[in-house]
């Protein structure tokens, strides 16, 4: 199990060590593997290792940033804690309403219906996501009908209320998604993700799709309703940039395993894993004048379904040894709340995202 180290907030102020008490998500060892089927009889000959062995938690009201190159598990990984898929093995172990502890995954059907109304989600493409035949009042008023929270005259006030909320014009209930923008499908899916008025949100991609202004409006919508409501966001990103602005910690994904987890401003600062370090070289700068070297790791991701022997990143990594094609690193604690998976975390020097 993770302990919770001393961490600093946004500001880069110091706070208290945090207890199991203030946890209100907490990932054990999961795993997703797709099974891989071949044949006339469709039989299993090996297994996409999507989700491989992850651990993390998640303090209430702050958001957990998790980065990662595209195919890196990312998404699945998130789908997999609200069983929206089911997760191969792992537990999930969340604090509802009631300040209980449940574990998600052990749950059966009229659990699993109860916890959801705690925990949420906001897809990434806004244009999939909403039936094309329901209304705005229908889709953001579905999940209020299943869990028999409203219905009628209430529906539609809370409906309405909703929409205020997340910046929408409430007299354009009865319009279908294609006559919204955008930015303005995806407040509509936030607005069905806060209609049961869950405790965490899971937020995959959930600005990638949209323009640059528009993405800069979202952010600023989600870490608004995040003090009002008082929110714990999984916030998954593959741009750098945003997870900076809108996270408290970051976990770094590579091929399925997590294998770098720090405070915000220590991993931009001061990353322990060398993939770490090169994803952080592709930041973009926002002054041109500034120049700074990036790291071009050569080779191609591992695959999933066959990954490397060791260390999944060695056949990439600039400082691999021997022991990384021969043994899997540790997922450990190399400084108070700073986790790595790497043999030399302790003593490599690597480079942060600054100019030089």
């Amino acid at each position: 199990m993770l302990d919770v180290p001393l961490l600093k907030d946004k500001n880069g102020k110091e706070t208290a060590n945090m207890n199991a008490q203030n946890k209100i998500l907490e990932v054990q060892s999961m795993k997703k593997y797709f099974p891989i089927k071949k044949g006339f009889l469709k039989r299993t000959v090996g297994h996409v290792k999507a989700v491989d062995d992850v651990s993390f938690y998640v303090n209430e009201g702050e958001t957990f940033g998790l980065v990662g190159e595209s195919g890196c598990g990312k998404s699945t990984l998130g789908k997999s804690l609200l069983r929206a898929i089911e997760p191969s093995s792992g537990s999930v172990t969340f604090r509802n309403r009631h300040d209980e502890l449940v574990d998600v995954t052990g749950l059966e059907y009229k659990g699993l219906r109860d916890i959801r109304r705690d925990m949420q989600m906001v897809f990434q493409d806004p244009y999939s996501s909403l039936n094309p035949r329901m209304t705005v009042l229908n889709i953001i008023g579905e999940p209020l009908i299943c869990n028999k929270i409203a219905k009628g005259e209430e529906l539609k006030t809370r409906v309405k209320e909703l929409m205020d909320v997340v910046g929408l014009n409430s007299r354009h209930l009865e319009r279908y998604p294609h006559a919204f923008s955008g930015g303005q499908r995806q407040r509509i899916g936030i607005a069905r993700a806060l209609a049961t008025n869950p405790k965490f949100l899971v937020l995959d991609e959930a600005v990638s799709a949209l323009d640059v202004s528009i993405q800069a409006q979202i952010i600023n919508l989600l870490q608004d309703l995040q003090r009002e409501f008082d929110l714990s966001y999984l916030f998954i990103s593959h741009d750098l940039g945003v997870i900076q602005h809108i996270s408290d910690r970051v976990g770094v994904m590579y091929v399925g395993k997590m294998v770098e987890m720090a405070s915000t401003e220590e991993l931009f600062a001061n990353p322990k894993h060398p993939y770490t370090e090169a994803l952080l070289s592709a930041k973009p700068m926002p002054n041109p004048r500034l120049k700074k070297e990036r790291i071009i790791l050569s080779g191609e991701v591992a695959n999933p379904a066959n990954p490397p022997s060791g260390c999944y990143f060695h056949p990439r990594c600039p400082y691999a040894k021997d022991i990384c094609k021969q043994e899997a690193p540790a997922f450990k604690e190399v400084e108070a709340g700073h986790h790595v998976a790497c043999h030399f975390a302790n003593e490599l020097k690597l480079r942060g995202a600054v100019a030089i």
